[in-house]
């Protein structure tokens, strides 16, 4: 069999994912930026070291597929193999069936911005902002693409003198 060369980005990425237990790929550790990251999962699908599996985590989703849904990605036994890594995760077939069920992270900002807005008197953009060291632009980022698009929460905003927009979800 012949040696796969590797970039150095792409040894970083397939690396972290061997490491873990389910070999995720995402969250990508690597310091890449705009596009980089999506060139190098073509890549790595093209020289087979990667799959896609349907995503049970919004956070990790690569793409969405029309049949499948939210799709990620995952090592494959050749990516651990060419890593020269000997112990492959056992007992996984090559398309595992994911449960449908989709999770949330938890500890993260995403959830930290959830309670805030569950919050009885809500909160407004510059609140937000300072707690999670945010800009005014991510914050109504995660509003309206993470919160409404792909969670499909409820956002409720009203006008509240002395305190400007407010931004609330109802209670769960």
């Amino acid at each position: 069999m012949t040696k796969i060369q590797l970039s150095e980005a792409q040894a970083v990425i397939l690396s972290t994912a061997c490491a873990r237990e389910d070999g995720s790929i995402f969250p990508v550790t690597a310091n890449l930026k705009g596009g980089a990251v999506g060139n190098v999962c073509k890549s790595l699908l093209k020289l087979g070291l990667i799959e896609e599996i349907p995503a049970t985590d919004l956070n990790t989703v690569y793409r969405h597929d029309e049949e499948r849904g939210p799709v990620t990605l995952r090592a494959t036994p050749l990516a651990y193999s060419a890593l020269g890594i000997t112990d492959t995760p056992v007992g996984k077939p090559a398309a595992e069936p994911a449960p449908k069920a989709i999770h949330q992270r938890s500890a993260t900002k995403q959830e930290a911005l959830i309670e805030m807005l569950r919050a009885e008197d809500g909160a407004t953009i510059e609140e937000i902002g300072a707690a999670l060291l945010w800009r005014s632009h991510t914050v109504r980022g995660a509003i309206a693409g993470t919160l409404k698009k792909k969670l499909g929460l409820e956002v409720i905003s009203e006008k509240v003198e002395n305190r400007g927009r407010v931004y609330k979800l109802p209670a769960a």
